[in-house]
């Protein structure tokens, strides 16, 4: 068959049609015209090859330019791969190509490898005082590391690692099942392609064996609950020299006695006596930053009042400059009295004209007028 229909009407598909949309059509024509599918079938066969050939064509960025500019004419006379009868050998390979990562294969004839190190986890408990200041520590972590004797290649020194006989090498081995290719790591090399006669007497072939590490890990100043640090390569170590995984290091900052965070924000909650609110004064809070802040106490605030300072939180992780301090006021109310306070103030209370608790004024008369109505 010698393809003369527009390439986009073969696929079902517009000219402005992307890359995805392409494929995903490709895909549904080729399960449906597959010779495996339609045995015997020249006409399905045919079809297969013709869709087959026009997505060649149009999943090429630069032939699909050509083809959108000159049509057929532009792969005509050795100008490309399409406007011909192909080997069908060369039609599966792109079917394959397009259904290998659907069904879960890789590049045609490439090598999977060793897998790379799994990454492993670490729960570090620090103080706020180490959150806000940073802290350089050490941590100790049992991990499989690369074997010192054969320097994680798994073979025994002084002898050499051979090519599997099962995939020949490559590290895969496929299957038919119906119509489709299915392509899998080899069960005999573990995807690495090789085969190991004499094994390490240490690591048993591995090329990784257990080990204690310790650790140094810098904490920078500002990190929060549940912040993570990453050591790179510090996971465990790959199957026969393939790369280390990472060490994930996750913060949990323990509760303070006096503040609570909130981002950059500190809290603190700090009691005064009922004259000090009355009166206004000055209330000292010692910082994390081992200096002590005064807060300013007006005349008159009310408990639950919040008196921010800027400035006076927590530094900013990985950048400048530093959050607020906020406190919150809480009024005291005395319940222990001497005779002369409690005489001082019952002298206050029989002076009271009301202006004094403009809220407890103004409560009690919405009381009154609420039960007289």
């Amino acid at each position: 068959m010698t393809t003369t229909v527009d390439y986009y009407e073969l696929l079902e598909c517009e000219r402005t049609a992307d890359a995805g949309t392409l494929k995903s059509a490709y895909r549904k024509l080729a399960m449906k015209y597959h010779p495996d599918k339609n045995s015997g079938c020249r006409d399905s066969e045919a079809k297969f090859k013709a869709v087959s050939e026009a997505y060649e064509i149009l999943k090429d960025p630069q032939k699909r330019a050509a083809y959108d500019r000159y049509g057929h004419a532009a792969f005509q006379n050795g100008g490309g791969s399409g406007g011909g009868a192909q080997d069908f050998g060369g039609f599966s390979d792109i079917f394959e190509s397009v259904f290998g990562e659907f069904m879960g294969g890789g590049q045609r004839g490439g090598r999977a490898g060793p897998r790379r190190g799994a990454d492993l986890r670490y729960d570090m408990e620090i103080g706020l005082e180490d959150a806000f200041h940073g802290k350089q520590t050490e941590i100790t972590v049992d991990v499989s590391a690369a074997c010192a004797t054969c320097h994680g290649q798994g073979a025994r020194p002084g002898t050499s690692v051979k090519t599997c006989q099962q995939c020949n090498g490559h590290g895969k081995v496929r299957a038919q099942q119906g119509f489709f290719v299915v392509e899998r790591a080899c069960p005999v090399c573990q995807g690495s392609g090789e085969m190991i006669a004499d094994p390490c007497p240490d690591c048993r072939g591995e090329g990784r064996i257990e080990k204690t590490k310790t650790l140094a890990v810098n904490v920078p100043p500002g990190v929060d609950e549940g912040t993570r640090i990453r050591l790179s390569g510090e996971g465990e170590a790959g199957a026969r020299g393939a790369p280390s995984g990472d060490l994930y290091i996750f913060l949990h900052v323990k509760r303070h006695a006096l503040f609570e965070r909130d981002g950059t924000t500190l809290f603190a909650r700090a009691p005064v006596s009922f004259t000090t609110a009355a009166l206004g004064g000055t209330l000292e809070i010692p910082g994390l930053d081992d200096q002590t802040h005064e807060i300013r106490i007006p005349a008159g605030i009310q408990s639950g009042k919040q008196i921010r300072q800027r400035g006076a939180g927590m530094p900013v992780l990985q950048g400048r400059g530093r959050g607020d301090l906020v406190v919150q006021v809480e009024v005291e109310t005395p319940t222990k009295l001497s005779a002369r306070q409690r005489e001082i103030l019952e002298m206050f209370r029989d002076t009271e004209t009301g202006d004094e608790c403009p809220a407890s004024q103004g409560f009690f008369a919405k009381l009154k007028k609420a039960v007289a109505g």
